[in-house]
């Protein structure tokens, strides 16, 4: 206990961290219904065995209780300059109570900003670990244009898609945050060490691990569903049809949070999985400002999205329609082109004048005909059927 943890629920939460597993919903439960002291203290060896678990679960748990040591773990953090942040800390966002009984125990966090802060606008980029070259250029494009725009990228810190999400957010000088499978102290993959550290140095390193505890199979699952919870949207670039980071986007529909995908190659195996997801609920996005219009407040929408402007464009509509008439591979008469404009014959003579003065048309004789200019403009070099 210290004076500022009166009741020790600190050390009772970090003693639960220890010993319960990530998304453990059962003692979820159990700290619901009864409290953290009181589960704390019954699988220390104060108490019965809740109901509903099995005697072997419950001496299972009540081994992990025996060699747990909250203050050495407080310790051991403090020294990798990490620090417990409680669910009714000032610092906690608010957004993880949405997972009911799995909520985390509490997160290890370290880095100065504010993670509560940090959360309120952020956005999850997850993707394939063996990702192509196309899904590293969008990861990249999307992590960059993100922290432009004044969100913060969060993702797993894997190889692939995680890492260059989190280097394009670096590069940009923008926020990111990395959710561990793991003991923030012990970074892992351990090729990332230097991107984590520098992460953590930028930006925030969390996870729901104690210190020096290792990633599993099952505890990579778990972590997926805090990154869902932890931000307003959840984008996928590549991913198999057994992809983790489908997990990430599944978790976040249950959650009713964005889910996006940036879509692939149709014959692309590594794009599978999100264009399942497009084919259900998911939103199609293909840079930083679509998921900015997904996510962010009402008025932050994406640029219209339209072709080059053509000089034809320009042109009044009347010329455009007098234009259009002319045949593409012989001269017409006035007369001709009138009909086709649904015209008049003086109206089509003025109109043909102006084509001629801006390079569109020229006189063959009683005729007129395109120019190799407007040939490009009208029908795009292509000689007309």
């Amino acid at each position: 206990m210290t004076a500022a943890d009166p009741d020790g629920e600190l050390l009772d939460r970090v003693f639960l961290a220890r010993v319960l597993e990530p998304g453990d919903e059962v003692g979820g439960r159990w700290v619901r219904e009864v409290g953290v002291r009181e589960v704390a203290d019954r699988l220390r060896g104060k108490g019965e065995s809740f109901g509903g678990v099995s005697e072997k679960r419950w001496e299972g748990l009540r081994a992990r209780g025996r060699v747990a040591e909250p203050g050495r773990d407080l310790e051991v953090a403090r020294e990798a300059g990490a620090r417990f942040v409680c669910p009714g800390d000032t610092e906690w966002p608010g957004q993880l109570d949405d997972l009911g009984d799995a909520r985390p125990i509490g997160l290890w966090v370290r880095g100065l900003p504010s993670l509560r802060m940090w959360a309120l606008r952020s956005v999850a980029v997850v993707g394939a670990r063996a990702c192509t070259e196309y899904g590293a250029h969008m990861a990249a494009t999307l992590g960059t244009g993100l922290a432009e725009h004044g969100w913060v990228v969060v993702s797993g810190g894997a190889y692939g898609v995680d890492g260059v999400a989190h280097r394009g957010a670096l590069g940009a000088g923008g926020a990111t945050v990395a959710v561990l499978a793991c003991g923030v102290d012990r970074p892992y993959p351990r090729g990332h060490v230097q991107l984590i550290n520098r992460i953590a140095e930028q930006g925030l390193v969390i996870g729901e691990l104690p210190p020096g505890d290792h990633p599993t199979p099952s505890r990579f699952v778990q972590r997926n569903r805090v990154i869902a919870a932890l931000t307003r949207g959840t984008v996928v670039v590549e991913a198999a049809h057994r992809s983790g980071s489908l997990v990430t986007a599944r978790a976040a529909q249950r959650l009713g949070r964005h889910t996006m995908g940036v879509p692939g190659p149709a014959t692309s195996g590594l794009s599978a999985g999100v264009h399942e997801l497009l084919r259900g609920d998911a939103t199609l996005v293909t840079d930083a400002a679509e998921v900015v219009e997904m996510v962010g407040e009402m008025g932050e929408l994406a640029p219209d999205r339209r072709g080059p402007v053509l000089p034809r464009d320009l042109l009044e509509a009347a010329a455009r329609r007098v234009l259009a008439a002319l045949p593409g591979h012989r001269a017409a008469r006035v007369d001709e082109i009138a009909r086709g404009a649904q015209t008049t014959g003086d109206d089509a003579v003025a109109r043909l004048y102006e084509l001629r003065s801006l390079g569109y048309v020229e006189r063959h004789g009683d005729g007129w005909k395109l120019t190799r200019q407007a040939m490009t403009s009208v029908w795009g070099g292509r000689t007309p059927c």
